[in-house]
């Protein structure tokens, strides 16, 4: 997979703030008041980034967390999984494979058949209805 890689300027006149602060700060917006929560469309979640497709709405269920929740990648080579150890835990960051974007976290709290949630800002995403 070829890499989009741009300077931190480059992103900032490209990503609108709040979406810039999620995506290449590694922000967090807040739970149950963001946009794919509780959205059930049938089709795909992008990288808003780079829309390198990373999610189909097949693998996606309702944790309860407020933030879209989805129990695979739509293929392992879509994201890449960091140690994260800020804010006194450790987590396991995921990111875009392609632009190297947060995208959120993953945990071994999930449902079958992976066990995974891979909980995701709705700002790191784009979705393309099937």
């Amino acid at each position: 997979m070829d890499k989009v890689v741009r300077t931190e300027e480059e992103w900032k006149s490209i990503l609108p703030p709040d979406r810039y602060e999620v995506l290449r700060e590694k922000g967090t917006e807040p739970p149950f008041r963001n946009e794919y929560d509780e959205h059930w469309e049938e089709g795909v979640y992008h990288c808003y980034a780079c829309d390198l497709p990373l999610f189909d709405s097949s693998t996606k269920f309702h944790s309860g967390s407020g933030w879209p929740s989805f129990y695979q990648p739509i293929s392992p080579d879509a994201i890449e999984e960091h140690s994260d150890r800020s804010y006194g835990m450790t987590r396991t960051e995921v990111t875009c494979a392609r632009c190297d974007s947060h995208l959120g976290h993953v945990f071994s709290d999930g449902p079958p058949p992976t066990g995974l949630r891979y909980c995701i800002n709705s700002a790191s995403l784009k979705f393309v209805p099937r």
